[in-house]
């Protein structure tokens, strides 16, 4: 596989790995471990017998993490940055009008999520909406982020600043800037072709390096996240613990569908859990290791699609201008 196939595979990897780990996980979602299907059972359509959640929802759909994320790719393709109101604007008409939702459908919101949204539609700034739960940690800023380091050329610094950004809409606690930003710096290094652990202390490295100067951060980085300490999670929706989950299965993962199985194994958050992690494990796997049969069962593919090809267009001319102006 070239340089470019090579490049290609991994970004769709990471953008349809996203999308698969959620659609896999949402019938699977506030099971307890124990209740998940066996290992092999794990599918888009749950065996007979398994009480889902979601009744009514097609299999195959994706939640909100994948319409969040897709509201943050298309922010940042129309707009060649990032721009915090144009992607609060996206998160909006997601919410109320059900941009990026398959059939413009809203079925699952974070509690914050909601009250961060409603009141940015009575006026409140989008660097606001997301401190109205001063400790709130949930995970819904990390699930959607992946396509911001996607996209990013910039500097390690430049990308982190961009994934705490993009946070302050719904999630502005600095812990889950902090996990947004670790997570993006990861993806960075799987994308250039080193593996899951390589990636991750590059990652940290690198992460600590730019916090060292940024003491708030930095408490957050080496007392919340604790990057020393083996990496180990449940699947909750607590970010720190859906940052861990992920980067312990995808320690070990063997492939694509190893990795986002042993996500929803870890029941509670399934999509969620499976979403962050699928988009690593796409990444890294590439497309050509996602299972055909997953891709095929994927509603809502030919917008993506759409969108997809304008997002490597601009992919491949930020890349142009970069080596241009170096």
């Amino acid at each position: 596989m070239n340089e470019l196939m090579e490049s290609y595979d991994k970004l769709t990897g990471g953008l349809y790995g996203l999308l698969i780990g959620d659609a896999l996980g949402v019938p699977y979602e506030f099971h307890a471990a124990k209740e998940i299907p066996p290992y092999e059972k794990i599918e888009m359509t749950p065996p007979a017998g398994f009480w889902r959640a979601h009744t009514g929802i097609d299999a195959g759909t994706w939640s909100d993490d994948g319409a969040q994320a897709l509201c943050l790719l298309d922010s940042i393709v129309t707009c060649g940055k990032f721009h915090l109101k144009d992607f609060s604007d996206r998160l909006l008409a997601w919410y109320e009008e059900g941009k990026w939702a398959v059939d413009g459908m809203v079925f699952d919101v974070g509690v914050q999520t909601g009250e961060a949204l409603n009141a940015y539609r009575l006026g409140m700034p989008p660097e606001e909406c997301g401190f109205l739960r001063p400790d709130g940690k949930g995970n819904g800023a990390l699930m959607r982020v992946l396509p911001l380091a996607l996209w990013h050329r910039g500097t390690d610094k430049e990308l982190v600043l961009d994934a705490h950004s993009q946070c302050l809409i719904t999630h502005g606690n600095p812990c889950n800037q902090v996990c947004c930003a670790l997570y993006c710096l990861v993806a960075r290094a799987l994308l250039v072709g080193a593996d899951f652990r390589k990636a991750l202390q590059k990652a940290c490295s690198s992460l600590r390096d730019i916090y060292s100067k940024m003491p708030e951060y930095e408490q957050e980085l080496e007392w919340s996240i604790r990057p020393d300490l083996p990496w180990e999670g449940k699947g909750s929706g607590y970010v720190v613990d859906c940052l861990r989950s992920a980067f312990m299965i995808m320690e070990h993962a063997a492939s694509y569908e190893d990795a986002v199985k042993r996500a929803i194994m870890l029941g509670d958050d399934t999509d969620t859990t499976a979403c962050v992690t699928g988009g690593l494990a796409g990444i890294s796997f590439g497309f050509h290791g996602i299972p055909e049969r997953w891709y095929c069962a994927l509603r809502g593919t030919a917008d993506v699609e759409a969108l997809w090809k304008r997002a490597l267009a601009a992919f491949v001319l930020k890349k142009d201008n970069r080596t241009e102006n170096a």
